[in-house]
């Protein structure tokens, strides 16, 4: 039966299968969750997903925390710190932090993590991430001087998000791969149990302390079951069997909120549904890609504003841009415009060589099934047939890197960070994610990069967003609007940047 034949049949009877599971999980201080693009590798550094960055955020603590509450930078596992030069921020630790070991935090451990996370044979998962950081010094056992290769003022915004701080001993004694079979870090959860792409368990840490910007969490535990499949995180909720989903189809948004005991909350996010095109011929060095033509064609044959409205919905926008718009630097009248035009999309196809189309290969890394059928039906009406193969984030991304994806459907989060250069750089740095390989893109960021001074950030920055959308690079489809899916005795707030906070979720 249809996910949406069963969630119509099963309304009636949800109360019943629903209420007592939640009331005995509310009184066992236990918050069920599920999602989907199950993480394989728990430890931070080395997963790219966002689900791994929600583990991290519960399970690790970095230094200094961004509260959602007005992007404000508040104490974490530094209580002070200040800006020596244009290059250099120090950090004062907190005394009394501990690893969920016992093992005091100490300047040793941070300057243990920025050194690996710099050191390009660790093999992290996103280096980019850190290309900015010159080096890091300990000056006593609780003050740490990281060092900057040039002026860059959203380091904070990296070291408050992606920078969790490893517990130097305890790692170097067990080694990297039990480190991530058994993980430890600080955060106010601890993982009590795990198992690559199934269930992770995390227990409250009643050993952490207190005047940090998430404060101590109000649910004792937390269970997220990792699967592949929507209809089973739907029917789950329904049934009782969670209390937390989210990221399922937007059609079901109403259907879910009218149960006696469910509720739905929507919310845009800083995530950006996109098309990469191997323009540099990694795939194929005369696929049609290489074309700007036909790449110019590709993006006038996407309705962008249907698919936002009927597919994403809840006030999905279409960015011109290859960013979010509250992003410094993000300048969408920097961007060149392509409507929706499939006869100039037909057109162009003919001029690059193309009349009768050609055949590709579409790959989706774990989209909705149906949001890459929308891209296939646009395709195939000015005469590309692309192929869907659909696969984990994690398969698709080693695909990538080894230049075999001629075209692909994807979604990027920016980490969160409320600044271009963690989503442009990723895509456009000479790396191996990078599908252009264009050295005046690359060059324009790296100057974005490389200042303190704003004016001057902007405008290498419009340069960049002019390159890549006249070239025809990096298609933005359409902003995310996250779902979630909630127990109506869950008390849970969501939030732009995408980053469910379990440990401030409380039962009512």
């Amino acid at each position: 039966m249809k996910l949406r034949s069963l969630l119509t049949a099963t309304v009636a009877a949800a109360a019943a299968l629903f209420a007592q599971p939640a009331a005995a999980q509310k009184s066992a201080d236990t918050l069920r969750a599920m999602w989907m693009d199950p993480v394989v590798q728990i430890d931070p550094y080395y997963n790219s997903q966002r689900t791994g960055l929600i583990l991290a955020h519960h399970a690790w603590d970095g230094l200094v925390f961004r509260d959602p509450n007005g992007f404000v930078m508040k104490p974490l596992l530094a209580e002070s710190w200040k800006q020596i030069d244009d290059t250099t921020l120090e950090f004062k630790l907190r005394p009394n932090a501990t690893f969920h070991n016992g093992d005091k935090v100490t300047a040793a451990d941070v300057v243990y993590t920025i050194k690996l996370i710099t050191d390009p044979a660790s093999g992290i998962s996103v280096p980019s991430n850190f290309t900015w950081i010159a080096g890091v010094e300990a000056i006593d056992p609780l003050t740490v001087r990281l060092k900057m290769k040039q002026a860059f003022p959203a380091a904070l915004e990296y070291v408050s998000f992606v920078m969790p701080i490893y517990p130097q001993a305890y790692r170097e004694r067990v080694g990297k791969e039990q480190y991530n079979r058994e993980p430890i870090g600080s955060g106010p959860y601890r993982v009590a149990k795990w198992e690559a792409g199934g269930t992770v368990e995390m227990e409250r840490y009643d050993g952490y302390y207190e005047g940090g910007g998430k404060g101590k969490a109000p649910i004792r535990r937390v269970v997220v079951r990792q699967v592949t499949d929507a209809n089973l995180m739907v029917n789950s909720l329904i049934g009782g069997q969670v209390d937390w989903i989210w990221q399922f189809p937007a059609d079901l948004v109403e259907r879910i909120a009218a149960l006696p005991n469910a509720t739905t909350l929507t919310q845009e996010a800083f995530r950006i549904a996109h098309l990469y095109l191997d323009a540099a011929g990694r795939s194929d060095p005369r696929g049609p890609m290489t074309n700007l033509k036909v790449r110019q064609a590709l993006w006038h044959a996407i309705d962008r504003e249907g698919f936002t409205k009927n597919l994403i919905r809840f006030g999905s926008r279409v960015p011109d841009a290859p960013c979010y718009y509250t992003q410094f630097g993000c300048d969408q009248a920097a961007a060149v415009k392509y409507d929706y035009n499939p006869a100039k999309a037909r057109q162009l196809l003919a001029e690059a060589g193309y009349p009768n189309g050609f055949e590709i290969e579409l790959v989706n890394p774990g989209m909705l099934n149906s949001w890459a059928g929308a891209i296939q039906a646009n395709l195939q009406a000015v005469g590309i047939r692309a192929k869907v193969t659909t696969m984990t984030g994690v398969a698709a991304q080693t695909r990538i890197q080894k230049g075999e994806v001629p075209l692909y459907m994807s979604s990027w989060g920016s980490y969160s960070i409320n600044d271009v250069s963690a989503i442009m750089p990723y895509f456009f740095w000479q790396n191996v994610d990078d599908l252009a390989r264009d050295q005046e893109v690359t060059d324009a960021l790296r100057a974005g990069g490389s200042t303190a001074d704003p004016e001057a950030r902007k405008a290498a920055y419009s340069k960049a967003i002019r390159l890549i959308t006249e070239r025809a690079y990096w298609l933005p489809i359409g902003t995310f609007v996250t779902v979630y899916g909630l127990n109506r005795q869950l008390d849970f707030k969501a939030f732009p940047d995408e980053m469910p906070r379990f440990f401030w979720a409380k039962w009512k």
